[in-house]
């Protein structure tokens, strides 16, 4: 056979299939599960070549870092080279960790800290370190038939992209026959809904404090071009000292098909939020006592359903007429709204009511006589409960720091500061910042079900991991040492 490959070697394009077949070139012979499995071949090839070249130029930058701090830190060129040999090992280490495979049999489940529509949240520990996690294990068949693979896959890639202190840190994520599985950062402080369940109320000096970190937060992910849009209490997580970072625990879902039709009716849409026979459209602090006491005992119930609540979308979200980033400081405002007067400023027992506030924002957002708030408060979230030409934020992150209200606010110094608040935290399995769960079908097996395991994240490592192996006194003479090491 002719070709440069030599006799009984076939050379690649030597055959025409396509001709001799006789097949139409514009019919597709392929089966839907088939050009799923290509699509997802095709994902799975371009993921891989795109972290090995990352992995290349965030080990070529690491060694510069290094270098670079030793010769600032005047170390002998023997010492330098020491280092260099020692981060080798390191980076030869780190490959090999990152070729292991990891699956569910590598955790041990421990207690149940969140539940959703699509999975739960678990306390877990690591067999071979004794690391504590919260693991995010999702039910696919679920997520396939509410069409959320594209809302989790966008979710991981964003928290394996982000090197923020302000996103909750992504450590693995694998999946099963049945579940996929996102192995992240257990923050022990509870969330900010369970916060305002417990003070009711939250004074402006702390309110502001988690505010301006929820701003640095929000800012970090739409500096890569991704909109939360679910921006609630239940996803603003607090660490074991109290400082915030924005996750997903209460298991972020988009808005349900259900709440799409209480838009239909254009009586809804247009229509004046005025009383109705029900007293459910009257203001918050109007409402019958018991009427807004159940609204709050039914608030971690809601979080925990497939329908989620509205009480923070933005009317534009809701309105579905196009939307961006600004989405999520409306959704922020009705937040701060909630940490200083109560409750959302267009919270209601029917989400009918809810929806028509929203979209009626203008008549229907107003202040209470009591509690009392300041001017700037009151200003600040006037500008993030409006339109989004007039809206602050939608012109960037600055506007919004530039308030008056936050003109005591340190803006780099937030996350070395002491919190505003500080949780109660009795050691590193402690979950009483959390809604207690019953064990429905007894302990987790640690079993695999029969499926593949596929290690998608490799552990999250800082440029600064050169460092770790390196004595702390040695470190302190020419890098600020961080507490995470």
């Amino acid at each position: 056979m002719d070709g440069a490959g030599g006799e009984g070697t076939v050379r690649l394009g030597a055959l025409n299939l396509r001709e001799r077949s006789g097949l139409d070139s514009d019919v597709s012979v392929s089966s839907p599960v088939t050009r799923q499995k290509a699509a997802a071949a095709k994902q799975f090839i371009e993921n891989h070549y795109k972290n090995y070249l990352q992995g290349l130029q965030d080990r070529k930058e690491r060694r510069r870092t290094l270098q670079r701090r030793a010769q600032e830190a005047h170390v002998s060129s023997e010492e330098q080279e020491e280092l260099m040999r020692s981060l080798e090992r390191r980076e030869t280490e780190f490959m090999r960790m990152q070729r292991r495979k990891v699956g569910i049999d590598d955790f041990e489940q421990l207690t149940v800290i969140g539940k959703g529509a699509f999975g739960e949240v678990r306390l877990c520990k690591a067999k071979g370190t004794g690391e504590i996690f919260a693991m995010k294990k999702l039910k696919k068949s679920e997520m396939l038939s509410r069409g959320q693979v594209e809302h989790v896959r966008s979710e991981r890639n964003l928290l394996a992209e982000v090197d923020s202190r302000c996103i909750v840190k992504l450590f693995y994520s694998f999946q099963d026959s049945e579940f996929l599985y996102l192995i992240m950062e257990y923050l022990p402080g509870g969330d900010i809904m369970t916060l305002l369940m417990r003070e009711d109320i939250l004074s402006e000096d702390v309110a502001r404090f988690y505010i301006a970190e929820s701003i640095l937060a929000i800012h970090s992910i739409h500096q890569h071009n991704y909109v939360h849009r679910d921006i609630k209490p239940d996803n603003l997580i607090l660490d074991k000292n109290g400082h915030l970072k924005l996750s997903d625990f209460g298991l972020c879902k988009p808005l349900d098909d259900k709440y799409s039709t209480l838009l239909a009716n254009e009586d809804i849409v247009n229509q004046e939020a005025t009383t109705d026979s029900g007293g459910s459209d009257r203001p918050p602090w109007m409402m019958p006592k018991e009427q807004l006491q159940q609204w709050k005992r039914n608030r971690r119930a809601l979080a925990y359903s497939t329908v989620g609540t509205l009480d923070y979308m933005a009317p534009e979200v809701l309105l579905k007429k196009g939307y961006g980033m600004e989405c999520d400081w409306w959704s922020l405002g009705a937040i701060m709204y909630e940490m200083l007067v109560g409750y959302p400023p267009f919270c209601s027992d029917d989400p009918r009511i809810t929806c028509r506030k929203i979209i009626n924002w203008k008549t229907c957002m107003n202040f209470p006589e009591e509690p009392k708030l300041s001017n700037e408060a009151k200003d600040l979230i006037r500008h993030l409960l409006c339109d989004v030409d007039t809206r602050l934020g939608t012109r960037g992150v600055e506007e919004l720091k530039a308030h008056p209200w936050f003109r005591s606010v340190q803006w780099d110094k937030l996350y070395e500061m002491e919190a505003a608040y500080q949780p109660t935290v009795n050691g590193e399995l402690d979950t009483q910042n959390f809604e207690k769960f019953p064990e429905l079908d007894g302990a987790p097996s640690a079993i695999p079900s029969v499926g593949p395991w596929r290690k998608v994240i490799a552990p999250d490592i800082k440029p600064a991991y050169c460092f770790l192996s390196f004595p702390r006194e040695f470190l302190t003479c020419f890098v600020a040492v961080d507490d995470s090491f």
